[in-house]
């Protein structure tokens, strides 16, 4: 520790020649107890320019890197670095100038450059007058207790986000046995069997590409491949929409590959499909779905469950709207309108 400062100024004490500690006054004592504590602490001249450190322990020159000789004479700011918050900054200046107590976490920088968080505690001490003689700080290093504190804070968001996925997910299958035909019971197991494997497919692909947005042609080509062999015409650009809209825009997908493998273009009477996505004007997702078939098929336009069970993904879930039109050869024209921002 380096003394540039009168210790009966800085202390204020009076001497007891009898301390049981063999030291010659409690101002000794103190100088060693600021020496020796493990917290690091130094002091600065309230009556100086710029406040500079007279006195700067062990403790503090271990957590900064820096020798006693490079601190004393120095303003504090020469902790400060590149990240190092403003607003901390400006609540230091505060704090010294009212000459009042303040405790702030700022960012800090030892002599190699590496950070270091730091709980700063200022205090001001006083003569018999009031006039500010110094200004006292201790310093705490937290950056372990702030890097849990963030790892903490990140699990908490993930299962939030989980639980919300989680939810998201249960409503849509709640949504396929509630609306899935019961009249068969082998054909109400089988729709509910094929609706929620169209949905895992689309659960896997947002596992696989981290729960972040994906492209409306991955989601349009997943779902219609897996129902068919067969040459598809697919064109749009490339336009992403958010995890918590694949599933529901997924499954509608499904629901229109499906109609169109037991009725349509995709049947064993044949026919051709083209899917066409585009950005509107208004900066709506627009899919057109078009089914040119070679042998009409009965079903193909009877609105039955599947059709109530798409309604409810597009219109409830992803607040769009849904257009058919049948024509006369059979043929079958859907336009699905939805909201890019979910």
């Amino acid at each position: 520790m380096v003394d540039c400062s009168k210790k009966e100024e800085l202390h204020g004490d009076n001497p007891s020649a009898s301390s049981p500690t063999g030291y010659a006054d409690r101002m000794e004592l103190s100088a060693v107890a600021f020496e020796r504590t493990r917290m690091p602490m130094v002091m600065a001249d309230a009556r100086l320019p710029d406040q500079p450190i007279v006195l700067a322990n062990a403790a503090f020159l271990k957590l900064t890197g820096y020798s006693a000789e490079e601190v004393i004479g120095r303003n504090c700011r020469f902790l400060q670095g590149t990240a190092t918050c403003t607003k901390a900054i400006a609540q230091i200046r505060s704090a010294i100038a009212d000459k009042r107590d303040a405790d702030i976490e700022i960012l800090n920088y030892r002599k190699d450059g590496r950070s270091f968080w730091n709980r700063l505690h200022l205090s001001a001490i006083h003569d018999e007058d009031g006039k500010p003689l110094y200004f006292f700080a201790s310093q705490i290093d937290i950056t372990e207790q702030r890097r849990i504190e963030k790892l903490e804070a990140t699990e908490h968001r993930l299962l939030k986000e989980v639980d919300h996925r989680a939810k998201n997910v249960m409503a849509v299958v709640e949504s396929i046995v509630r609306l899935s035909n019961s009249e068969n019971s082998a054909l109400y197991a089988a729709a509910i069997q094929h609706r929620v494997q169209a949905l895992s497919r689309v659960h896997a692909m947002l596992a696989e590409h981290g729960w972040k947005d994906i492209d409306i042609g991955h989601v349009i080509r997943q779902q219609v491949s897996a129902l068919t062999q067969r040459s598809v015409s697919f064109s749009g650009p490339a336009l992403t929409i958010p995890p918590l809209s694949v599933q529901p825009l997924g499954l509608a997908i499904h629901e229109l590959a499906a109609n169109a493998a037991r009725h349509g273009s995709l049947s064993a009477s044949g026919g051709e499909l083209y899917v066409e996505w585009s950005l509107s004007q208004n900066g709506s997702l627009v899919i057109n779905w078009t089914e040119d078939v070679s042998v009409p098929q009965a079903g193909q336009n009877n609105k039955g469950f599947g059709t109530v069970l798409m309604d409810a993904m597009v219109e409830s879930q992803l607040n769009g709207s849904i257009e058919r039109i049948w024509s006369q050869d059979g043929g079958l024209f859907v336009r699905i309108t939805l909201p890019l921002e979910q």
